[in-house]
């Protein structure tokens, strides 16, 4: 038992190491940006990238575990061949991951993923010198010979020796401690798997971030993940998709001013599943956020906005980056691809804005930090940056804490500051720390009762701004990440599922003013960004709302489908079925126009 114990042990630390010293290679070999890098920064890169590392270990262990614990019920020379074939033909494979991902980040800026497939045949792999190639070969020659010398005469000759008797006992306790490998695999105890948002450190310097990331699990991951391929391109062809889509963004040569300010403090507040259904003023639940619904009549309130997807990962890109949710897949599990997006707060920051980001749950979760922090936010303060005693729900920080702590660190901020904030407690299980304003514990009434807290979070922390000096040059921007299914038990793909509000107020805005206006989460930054005077074309996907010549509408993307909704027009398209669903009161153009929007957004997709 001992030797069988003494092996995987012996495994765990040879491919553990073997992770660490790939990463030492690839900044070795990329040394001219390594030496931006100072010696704490190498360290810290070197130590945040131990958890993937781990991760990646585990898989392998599972697999060189279970045959251990088969050959103690079995045993004979079946195994050391096995284990030693198996370890070192993942050795083999995993050095030349490791070799191509070292000369492609110098001209790709990102660790090796899926994308080198999509080259093959194109002849740009093609275009590698001699030299590089022969380098390439040279160094992983090198690589494999170390790793195996290194494996033959610690594990192998081990494993060559084990005994042929058998030992059922031992193989309870192997199982064991194959099955333990799922701890290091999944990389936390909280709700967020393992991520390569977990390696992300640095807020300014990407390639640090980078040199974290292991590149083997992010290539396993990223094929994993795009197993069902990019999407298709497939209603049109190029020339009259880009004709469709452009006439959906015409451009606005003025813009209705909302704002008597030129360069407000901004907070913009992404409230976690808010549903148009519990706002009052918008038809929503009477009395179940009486704040919210007071604000409302002191601001400007959008009651014909939309969410662009359904879950939290893809509101922050749509709201952040002006992009679109996707069907199948989320663009924010993509640094390769996030980090070619064009991102809001960037703008902000050129406009003299200092920007911080705060959310009372854990960062890691979907790639959230990663996505944050490529996205230049100068502070991020998440569940960590909390007191333990405070985290007390299954997703971290209660909000008016999170809020409190908001404004905090609103207190002590140079302005104009924008500060984004991401709210929780409505997320399920709807744990709040209030008495309970709706009774009974169906899973609608425990939402609502989730909204009824969260809108006094909210309540009070705009009370509290109000008293504060800033308060009369500062513009708090409401909206949802996402929709919900409740109240009403809405389907996948209902029109009322993704409707969300959006609300302007702050001392700057004219108050009790409804905007009819149809828009979705995209329009966010160029509609901010004109009332600054700065809209971009960058952000291809937004129109500025108060623009003179705004064409309506707003799209949505459910699971293999997406809606397009017009003024008293709905649209909703299944993708597999090649059908539409709804098409309430819409011409053969405005068919086109929706097919065009969700190519256009697969094109685009695809070209990250």
């Amino acid at each position: 038992m001992r030797a069988r114990l003494w092996i995987f042990l012996l495994l765990i630390l040879y491919w553990l190491g073997y992770m660490i010293v790939i990463r030492g290679i690839f900044l070795a070999y990329n040394h001219d940006l390594t030496a931006q890098l100072t010696a704490l920064e190498i360290i810290e890169t070197m130590l945040h990238g131990l958890r993937m590392d781990g991760s990646m270990t585990g898989y392998l262990l599972a697999l060189s575990g279970l045959m251990l614990t088969i050959s103690a019920v079995i045993p004979g020379r079946w195994v050391h061949a096995t284990l030693t074939y198996t370890n070192l033909t993942l050795m083999v494979l995993a050095s030349l991951v490791v070799v191509i991902d070292m000369e492609l980040y110098r001209h790709w800026g990102f660790r090796i993923n899926n994308t080198p497939f999509f080259y093959m045949g194109s002849g740009a792999l093609g275009s590698i010198s001699p030299w590089v190639a022969i380098k390439g070969i040279l160094i992983w020659i090198a690589i494999t010979g170390l790793a195996g010398w290194i494996y033959i005469y610690t594990i192998s000759k081990r494993t060559a020796i084990l005994t042929p008797a058998p030992q059922k006992k031992s193989a309870f306790i192997l199982l064991a401690a194959s099955g333990l490998m799922f701890l290091p695999i999944r990389g936390s105890f909280s709700v967020a798997p393992m991520n390569t948002g977990y390696a992300y450190f640095h807020k300014t310097k990407a390639y640090a971030n980078h040199a974290a990331i292991n590149v083997l699990w992010n290539f396993i991951y990223s094929i994993r993940k795009s197993a069902q391929g990019s999407y298709p391109e497939n209603f049109f062809e190029k020339e009259k998709t880009q004709q469709l889509f452009a006439s959906l963004y015409p451009a606005s040569d003025s813009t209705a001013k909302l704002w008597n300010a030129t360069r407000p403090n901004i907070i913009l507040i992404i409230v976690e599943s808010f549903t148009a259904d519990v706002v009052e003023p918008l038809g929503g639940v009477k009395g179940l956020c009486p704040n919210f619904t007071e604000l409302c009549h002191e601001g400007i309130l959008f009651d014909n906005f939309y969410a662009s997807g359904d879950r939290t990962d893809k509101g922050l890109i749509s709201i952040l980056s002006a992009y679109p949710a996707q069907p199948q897949t989320s663009i924010i599990k993509y640094p390769a691809k996030t980090q070619r997006l064009a991102y809001l707060n960037y703008f902000m920051k050129k406009l003299g804005y200092k920007s911080s980001f705060i959310y009372g749950g854990d960062v890691n979760f979907a790639n959230f930090r990663s996505f944050i922090t490529t996205s230049g936010f100068e502070h991020i303060t998440e569940m960590n940056d909390f007191p333990a005693q405070l985290n007390t729900s299954k997703w971290g920080v209660h909000d008016h804490y999170m809020f409190e702590k908001a404004l905090q660190e609103l207190d002590t901020t140079r302005a104009p500051f924008f500060k984004a904030i991401l709210t929780l407690s409505s997320h399920e299980p709807f744990d709040v720390p209030m008495e309970p304003y709706i009774k009974g514990q169906d899973e609608e009434s425990l939402f609502l009762n989730a909204f009824h807290y969260t809108d006094k979070s909210m309540g009070d922390f705009i009370r509290a701004c109000k008293r504060q000096p800033w308060w009369n040059n500062t513009v708090v921007i409401i909206t949802g990440d996402h929709g919900h299914r409740h109240p009403g038990n809405k389907s996948l793909y209902s029109r009322e599922r993704f409707r969300i509000p959006l609300l302007m107020l702050g001392g700057p805005i004219t108050k009790d003013t409804i905007i009819h206006t149809m828009g979705g989460q995209t329009d966010i930054a160029n509609t901010l960004l004109a009332q600054l005077d700065k809209p971009s074309t960058d952000f291809v996907f937004s129109k500025n709302m108060m623009g003179n010549k705004v064409v309506p509408f707003a799209s949505f993307f459910f699971t293999d489908g997406y809606g397009f909704v017009m003024p008293d027009k709905l649209i909703i398209y299944d993708n597999p079925g090649k059908q539409f669903l709804k098409k309430e009161g819409a011409t053969e153009h405005d068919l086109e126009l929706s097919k065009a929007y969700q190519q256009m957004l697969f094109s685009d997709y695809n070209k990250r």
